[in-house]
């Protein structure tokens, strides 16, 4: 029973991603951002898994915050996607401060990638409606949530990697 839960562990913390997604806890928040929850999972996933499968859970991921977001118009998809793929080509650090404070530095770029897709697909869906200044707090939210996500990612990142690796080795 015990090597039942242990194999499952990495799913059940992929159920709690949307939780916190829509729960969005403010005291984790800076100017009203959070960090981008999904690369926390997808970075020690793709790292233990590899490349194809990060692109898979990505996509699998994006779909699933798509279908908990009100605006259909824009998605997720094409930079969880891309992360994920990237993500699996990164290779473990023998160095434990190196890997560490890496994490925090990918995770950074991932969720710059990520929401640079996402304010351009806003940017050409709403070009023709308004002037390029009303975006200016797109781009605060995007270095707001890259600071976070490169804040958090050393230990949330660390804790599912070893949580990960360990659920793998034991079954």
């Amino acid at each position: 029973m015990n090597k039942f839960f242990l194999k499952r562990l990495p799913i059940f913390f992929l159920i709690i991603i949307p939780i916190i997604f829509l729960w969005h806890p403010n005291w984790l928040g800076f100017l009203g951002v959070q960090p981008y929850w999904p690369l926390f999972w997808l970075l020690p996933w793709s790292m233990i898994n590899g490349s194809i499968n990060g692109l898979i859970c990505g996509l699998f991921l994006g779909l699933i915050l798509d279908s908990l977001t009100l605006d259909s118009s824009v998605t997720q998809i094409p930079g969880l996607v891309i992360c994920g793929f990237l993500f699996g080509r990164i290779k473990f650090h023998r160095h434990f401060l190196v890997g560490h404070f890496r994490y925090g530095l990918v995770c950074s770029f991932g969720s710059f990638l990520c929401g640079t897709l996402h304010f351009l697909q806003i940017l050409f869906k709403n070009f023709s409606d308004s002037s390029f200044l009303l975006f200016i707090p797109g781009v605060q939210n995007i270095l707001a949530e890259i600071f976070l996500t490169g804040f958090f990612a050393p230990l949330i990142c660390t804790q599912l990697l070893r949580i990960f690796k360990s659920s793998v080795r034991k079954v």
